[in-house]
């Protein structure tokens, strides 16, 4: 089903072309199956009572199924980011490949051409996949690099005094702090109102275990952690002292901003923390081929519903 290429990059992982995805998924009814395989392991499973005492209902519907304990009809979309979604699920499929498989993101211009629906299905359909993706409150040990960064607003389009090097460079720009693990090379991070010392002290506690060795810059607010901490002088032009430094994490930065500049062009505040999100959870799944990477993006779609007027409220 998959190719292994010797190639740059993670050339030991499998891909999936273009045409083995359309051989996966040639209609609505073979990505319906694939859907159902990742969210129901054990048979199909009623989102409302969790039960699998589900009768299959005759001639083709919209709902599929009937629970014969809480007599609910359900389809593999109810209960999941897919829910009341008019989208066909070859439709879905495809559009968790495009995701999973751009290492900058897709955008929603890409998928309304792409996938032959308009612009507002496709926005929507993007955010529902980043909701997906989420990764939950991860917890590291071992060696965590945290840093934090700043989204928003290109310097060469300010004006000179709100310019990095002469306003502070954070002018119009939304605060995002972040950790990875070394040992695992796992991302988390967030969208935060400030990074001041109360925010950031608890972002790390929240995030790094007691006994794990924490790895920052020089920042003022990371000072008086009460765990191993080791800070690199960056105004000192020390970015590496011995096995301390944050440049995993800053990688991980260079990437988010990558995408935001090249495929997104503007990301709202309002919005920024689910592609903060998006970045994370896909940064997290690149050691896993490509079909796997999807399953578990359909796994995710799982208990989570993000209506089109929740994101324009």
């Amino acid at each position: 089903m998959t190719t292994r290429y010797q190639a740059p990059g993670r050339a030991e992982r499998e891909g999936l072309t273009l045409p083995q995805l359309f051989r996966m998924f040639p209609d609505d009814d073979a990505a319906e199956r694939w859907f159902e395989q990742q969210l129901w392991p054990d048979g199909p499973t009623c989102p409302d009572c969790q039960t699998q005492n589900a009768a299959v209902v005759g001639g083709k519907r919209r709902m599929p199924y009937h629970c014969r304990d809480c007599r609910q009809y359900f389809s593999v979309k109810k209960g999941t980011v897919m829910h009341s979604s008019q989208l066909g699920l070859q439709t879905w499929a495809i559009a968790v490949y495009q995701v999973v498989t751009g290492l900058k993101g897709v955008s929603a211009m890409k998928l309304h051409r792409d996938l032959g629906i308009s612009y507002k299905s496709a926005w929507h359909l993007l955010h529902r996949i980043r909701k997906a993706l989420e990764t939950g409150e991860l917890r590291f040990d071992g060696d965590v690099e945290v840093d934090e960064t700043y989204v928003g607003g290109r310097e060469a389009n300010k004006h000179k005094s709100q310019r990095e090097g002469v306003g502070g460079g954070t002018y119009g720009k939304a605060p995002v702090v972040g950790a990875i693990e070394r040992k695992s090379g796992k991302v988390k991070a967030r969208v935060i109102k400030s990074a001041d010392k109360l925010t950031l002290h608890g972002f790390v506690h929240d995030t790094v275990a007691p006994g794990a060795r924490l790895f920052t810059d020089e920042w003022p607010a990371y000072r008086g952690i009460r765990m191993q901490h080791t800070a690199v002088k960056h105004s000192d032009g020390q970015y590496v002292r011995g096995d301390a430094h944050t440049q995993g994490i800053e990688s991980f930065w260079s990437m988010l901003k990558r995408g935001i500049v090249g495929v997104y062009h503007h990301v709202s505040h309002k919005h920024l923390d689910r592609y903060v999100g998006e970045f994370a959870g896909r940064y997290n799944l690149r050691d896993f081929d490509t079909a796997e990477q999807m399953g578990f993006v359909a796994r995710g779609m799982q208990g989570k519903r993000l209506r089109y007027s929740d994101l324009t409220a």
